[in-house]
């Protein structure tokens, strides 16, 4: 077997903790879960996921620091995925970037003591439960998990390879240089040292890069620029790298940020109460992956329709229902089912669309249960 010692990295953009999931993130979340599952059966895979390395962002910490100025000592522990996106939006209106002054005891406690504010952490208690009904895999969204490279040591790791511009002596920025592959310069840095996603994302995959054969990006269409970028500066670490760009799921025919709210009753905690009376729970967890993966495909053309939703349950429970009576497959078997919805002889990680898509043909053997489980447990 070619590549059954194939070491994979898959890092999938981070959702950060700030306000309720909603389609547009189950959907990725489900697409990196079905191909993490299906890859394994034959090659070593790490799933990557630290909610840690992006914490210090101004996206979360200036949140962090909003919440704490406006709300001080205010008790989070009963508040909804909604009431936290709620205030989320309230920081978005406002309009104040925080100074780097203001900043600064978050980042240091973020660095030095794993800090999580109260209302981050009861997002990623509730975050936990949701994965648990979906049935999918948890990659440490309670545990602390910092990145491997300080901010400065990253900085110094671009520079050295020619790939990092740093104009902070002079009162400036710190830049991504990827110029001479056709690139624009990308800030990564502020003059007075808050650090973007992109610097983050650095901070953790430029030290695992080495490490390993290939590198997937799963990531929103809409970060195209950024990870562009990043494929180019981690593949000169030695990996191939692979990007997956997933569209966004639309509602009502619009796609629009999570920071502006709007949700509504279009969050996955509704979604889940919806099937709260569902017999069969394996037949739920099978349906939202048919669905979001299957029928809405990569592409980002189709709006929500819980309707829709609703009769890839019961497609979920004829598979399973079939999947009962059907042969099982051994394990060499079951990765020669799995290595023909790869992309190509490039690719170690399977295709989540391709896999998920070749269950729902209407001729053929019934799916057995251990391939049933590459796709949903």
């Amino acid at each position: 077997m070619a590549d059954a010692r194939r070491k994979v990295l898959l890092a999938p953009v981070t959702v950060t903790p700030s306000k309720p999931l909603t389609p547009s993130h189950l959907k990725g979340l489900l697409w990196a879960d079905v191909m993490y599952r299906a890859t394994k059966a034959y090659a070593e895979v790490t799933y990557r996921y630290s909610h840690t390395t992006y914490h210090r962002t101004e996206q979360t910490s200036g949140f962090w620091e909003f919440l704490d100025r406006v709300r001080p000592g205010a008790d989070y522990a009963a508040l909804s995925e909604s009431d936290v996106g709620e205030l989320y939006v309230r920081y978005r209106a406002e309009g104040h970037a925080p100074t780097a002054g203001a900043l600064r005891p978050y980042a240091e406690a973020i660095e030095n003591d794993g800090f999580v504010h109260p209302a981050g952490a009861r997002v990623l208690r509730l975050w936990a439960g949701h994965y648990e009904r979906l049935g999918l895999h948890d990659p440490g969204l309670l545990a602390h998990q910092p990145p491997g490279f300080g901010l400065e040591e990253m900085i110094e790791d671009l520079l050295a390879t020619g790939l990092g511009l740093d104009q902070r002596d002079v009162g400036g920025p710190v830049y991504l240089d990827a110029t001479r592959y056709g690139l624009p310069l990308r800030q990564i840095v502020t003059a007075d040292g808050r650090p973007n996603y992109v610097a983050c994302a650095l901070r953790e995959l430029l030290p695992l890069a080495p490490r390993y054969d290939e590198i997937v990006l799963l990531y929103d269409r809409e970060l195209d620029p950024d990870y562009r970028a990043l494929e180019r500066v981690l593949s000169l670490k030695g990996p191939t790298v692979h990007r997956v760009p997933i569209g966004r799921v639309p509602i009502g025919g619009k796609i629009s940020s999570a920071r502006r709210g709007g949700w509504g009753d279009h969050t996955v905690e509704a979604l889940l109460r919806s099937f709260a009376d569902a017999a069969d729970p394996a037949a739920v967890r099978l349906a939202m992956r048919l669905y979001f993966i299957a029928s809405l495909g990569p592409g980002q053309q189709d709006s929500f329709r819980r309707d829709l939703l609703g009769r890839y349950l019961v497609r979920a429970e004829g598979l399973l229902s079939r999947a009962a009576e059907a042969p099982e497959v051994g394990p060499e078997a079951l990765s020669a089912l799995l290595r023909r919805h790869r992309r190509g002889h490039i690719h170690t990680y399977v295709d989540p669309y391709r896999l998920t898509s070749s269950l729902l043909g209407r001729r053929g053997p019934a799916v057995g249960r251990s391939l049933l489980a590459t796709v949903s447990p």
